[in-house]
């Protein structure tokens, strides 16, 4: 039998020693939470909103980070918002918990008013409706294609939220789903034309909400890109393929903006890489 050398042993524990790093690594970057911080200034912004947040929470395909994601609503017990807002896909439709979902959304409304909007994970499953009476019950708005006002004072802002567009449709070859949601969009604006923001969890839609001349969108789906690489962005997302160019973060256009969460919990692919859970918090500063 042939013996190992010492530098075969070398190089055998060296390489165990590294694969368990980054076992551990991987590991931490898909359960340490961390804040994402946007600030958005808009001279259309009335003054008395001047300094509003708002925190997203995005695609928790029932993760729970901690017990009763003790961690998670901690976070936003010290992020201290005006509104929390849920951009879809709470639950995951390949490993339905709805009161997973439900216990977290009913916490989370103690803290501020909170609303949510569909997400694709929302249409796959058959207790939607369930879903969505829960979510009442918790004192959580949703909002399917429906426009509300937020006021303070004699101020008010407009805050609109769409269902996701797998509720009605199952393609887009013929882009289908832009022309739908640039007609719902239509729709909801209002006359008095105030600052307005979107939740809408289809990051890919973008020029839709940039033609409607939408101030602000709050998007996800894409999930960071899943795997980030650095220098790149994302590997690949739902809906926008390899190198996504709405993976994370802010993008504008004119005076439009959209924000993209890299989301918190995973689906499909288990495993986030170099692409840590987050949070967001959007502040809204008025530009004189």
């Amino acid at each position: 039998m042939k013996k190992i050398s010492y530098r075969q042993k070398r190089l055998w524990g060296t390489i165990l020693v590294l694969s368990v790093f980054l076992l551990i690594w991987l590991l931490w970057g898909n359960t340490a939470l961390m804040y994402h911080s946007i600030r958005i200034n808009s001279n259309r912004l009335p003054a008395s909103f001047d300094g509003f947040s708002i925190l997203q929470i995005s695609d928790l395909h029932n993760t729970e980070f901690g017990k009763d994601n003790g961690k998670l609503l901690q976070m936003i017990g010290e992020a201290s918002p005006d509104i929390i807002v849920l951009t879809g896909d709470l639950i995951d439709s390949n490993r339905l918990n709805l009161q997973v979902a439900l216990d977290f959304a009913k916490k989370a409304a103690k803290f501020a008013p909170t609303f949510f909007v569909t997400g694709n994970h929302e249409s796959y499953i058959e207790e939607y409706g369930e879903l969505e009476n829960g979510l009442k019950d918790a004192g959580v708005r949703v909002l399917r294609d429906e426009s509300v006002l937020l006021r303070k004072g004699e101020d008010a802002i407009a805050l609109i939220g769409l269902d996701d567009p797998a509720f009605s449709l199952q393609g887009d070859l013929l882009g289908e789903t832009s022309a739908m949601v640039d007609t719902k969009i239509k729709g909801l604006l209002l006359k008095s034309n105030p600052f307005t923001i979107l939740l809408s969890h289809r990051p890919e839609l973008f020029e839709v909400y940039v033609k409607n001349q939408i101030d602000v969108t709050l998007s996800g789906h894409a999930h960071g890109g899943q795997i980030r690489l650095p220098f790149v962005g994302g590997l690949i997302a739902p809906n926008q393929g390899f190198f996504p160019k709405y993976d994370a973060g802010l993008f504008t256009e004119g005076s439009s903006n959209m924000i993209v969460s890299r989301g918190l919990g995973n689906s499909v692919l288990p495993l986030r890489v170099n692409n840590r859970p987050e949070v967001v918090v959007v502040t809204l500063h008025r530009e004189s």
